[in-house]
């Protein structure tokens, strides 16, 4: 299995080929390409790079998906006896993004996505079969 770790946001993330990570939002848009640099660590079959503190020409493509808030935060404070409250919520914002290709040591690749597209055709006839099974139950 290959994987790399890699720093971004402040953060550590173990990343391999077709993962979606939610991210702090980065500065690019939807659908372009991004780089990591700071690769931490790369395992390609028990083969280890380890960097100090970062592996030299190891890098990590993925794609930006969507750019998004996350999910909301409540932050609530109560003074007892006071009869005071304050309800306050956050939403932060991130970046989705798929991880394509990842670069080992020297810019060699050890990983890519695999870009599997899955078609659904719908014939008349399923609609029909459905339809049917709905009745039937």
């Amino acid at each position: 299995m290959t994987f790399a770790v890699i720093n971004t946001g402040g953060k550590q993330y173990k990343v391999s080929a077709n993962d979606k990570l939610r991210l702090e939002k980065l500065s690019t848009n939807e659908g372009e390409v991004v780089e990591f640099d700071q690769v931490l660590l790369t395992n390609k079959d028990n083969e280890i790079d380890i960097g100090e503190p970062i592996v030299e020409g190891a890098k990590v493509q993925g794609k930006i998906l969507n750019q998004t808030k996350n999910r909301t935060v409540i932050v609530f404070k109560k003074r007892r006896r006071q009869n005071s409250r304050r309800k306050k919520g956050h939403r932060q914002q991130i970046s989705v993004v798929q991880i394509m290709k990842i670069f080992g040591k020297n810019g060699k690749l050890l990983s890519e996505a695999s870009l599997e597209k899955k078609e659904t055709v719908k014939t008349k006839e399923d609609k029909e079969n459905k339809t049917v099974e709905k009745t039937t139950k």
